[in-house]
């Protein structure tokens, strides 16, 4: 009997997984599951190992060639009249054979979903155990590791994982704690403003404004666990941001850079006081923002440097993560 539990175990920790969205996979490589995974999407870039392992699903169509304004409207386009923004490569889901599937259900723009699950399904032939994923801010991202490692029976390291990740995000809350106590030191807090998409404007929800709360600032416009939505010049106007970061969902610095030269031209942007006084930001959004998984809370170090540069002068993050926007 305990070898039969004992042969059942190591079946349940070799159990072939299918990664439909790239902060599941990094997860899984967080667990030391790399050799678990036998798919993944053509978004899943990190860690560099990642990019060797089959592509199952891609888009249907190339953003790199188009503009953010472009992207926009083939995206709404495609959502009015019921089109694909995700392809599934027959051939290599049936080849993968995964026990279990891994997707997300916050976002049928982001990354593949219900829809996507459901085909699947259709081509295997038959139904593997599936975990949908539905983060909403950092404490449901902290527990869809737990959710993951529980799917794959790595408890224990998703518990060890969250410990040090927590570890992090308790250290920012304790400095800006001590600060905020401090009112000689600090009268005010900083007014801030993340922006999603630059054309049209979005403001960025969902674990954003929790992440700029947490690292000392005030969020404006959009509302912790809430989806990014569309946003007007005069809201942005009307909260006055002392400082603005700019986060094009799945879009690296460089990307934004390039993009954000469209604001140049945009006389309501140029009246802003954060723009005038040279406070608007540029992050990294594809790998620190845009995907949730254990590199947002790199993210939140990034807006604690950006919110708090004197507090957090200290504060560790990677080189090109962000830089102001000239």
């Amino acid at each position: 009997m305990n070898e039969y539990l004992q042969e059942r175990d190591d079946g349940l920790q070799k159990r072939r997984v299918a990664s439909f969205l790239p902060s599941s996979t990094e997860i899984l490589y967080e667990l030391e599951l790399a050799d678990q995974i036998v798919g993944v999407t053509h978004e899943c870039n990190y860690p560099e190992d990642a990019k060797t392992k089959p592509k199952l699903i891609n888009s249907s169509f190339n953003t790199v060639i188009l503009q953010s304004i472009d992207i926009d409207k083939k995206i709404v386009e495609m959502m009015k009249t019921g089109q694909d923004i995700y392809v599934i490569d027959d051939e290599k889901l049936k080849k993968s054979r995964p026990d279990i599937i891994i997707a997300q259900g916050i976002c049928d723009v982001c990354a593949p979903s219900a829809k996507e699950i459901d085909r699947a399904v259709t081509i295997l032939g038959y139904k593997p155990d599936v975990l949908v994923l539905d983060p909403h801010d950092l404490d449901d991202i902290l527990q869809s590791i737990i959710n993951i490692a529980e799917k794959v029976n790595k408890v224990q390291e998703g518990h060890k994982v969250v410990a040090s990740l927590q570890k992090r995000i308790d250290y920012i809350v304790e400095r800006v704690s001590n600060q905020v106590n401090n009112i000689v030191k600090n009268p005010s807090k900083t007014k801030v403003v993340c922006i999603e998409w630059i054309d049209p404007f979005y403001t960025a929800g969902h674990w954003i404004p929790q992440m700029v709360t947490i690292a000392g600032g005030i969020n404006g416009i959009s509302s912790r666990g809430k989806p990014s939505r569309r946003m007007f010049m005069d809201e942005i106007k009307l909260f006055d941001p002392d400082k603005i970061v700019l986060m094009p969902c799945g879009f690296d610095l460089n990307r934004t850079l390039r993009e954000a030269i469209i604001l140049d031209k945009n006389y309501g942007w140029k009246s802003l006081q954060a723009v005038q006084n040279n406070e608007v930001y540029v992050v990294n959004a594809n790998a620190y923002f845009s995907k949730p998984g254990p590199r947002t809370i790199v993210g939140l170090e990034i807006l604690a440097k950006i919110i708090n540069p004197k507090l957090f002068e200290d504060l560790y993050v990677p080189s090109n993560s962000y830089c102001i926007k000239h």
